[in-house]
């Protein structure tokens, strides 16, 4: 029998970010709910929280899975986890996306299989 992948799982890491966007919950938040749009993502609700004295953690529930972020602003990084369950969502194309509205120097994915059948 064939073995099936039922979702993907994008870890992307992002580094020589802008701080102060990166930091911003109301900028985090647009960009990615936008980037879950660009991604043909259907959104189910988010939730997004900032620490004290820096860095947010935040989590677009959609209906193919969710899309997750941390940022470490004092560092200048962020990390963004993306699972998809579902052939119209396009997950790739957050990538790009997220790299330019973060004005990050780095960008680097490593894309995982879930929900293998046997």
């Amino acid at each position: 029998m064939k073995k099936v992948a039922l979702g993907r799982h994008l870890l992307l890491e992002f580094s020589g970010c802008d701080r102060e966007l990166i930091n911003s919950l109301d900028h985090v938040r647009e960009c990615m709910l936008e980037s879950a749009k660009l991604s043909n993502a259907q959104i189910v609700t988010d939730v997004f929280h900032r620490f004290n004295p820096h860095g947010l953690s935040g989590v677009v529930v959609i209906a193919e899975s969710h899309i997750a972020i941390h940022t470490w602003p004092e560092h200048g990084c962020a990390s963004v986890d993306v699972f998809s369950c579902g052939a119209a969502m396009k997950p790739e194309r957050i990538e790009a996306f997220l790299k330019e509205k973060f004005k990050a120097e780095h960008s680097a994915g490593r894309e995982f299989e879930r929900g293998v059948t046997a």
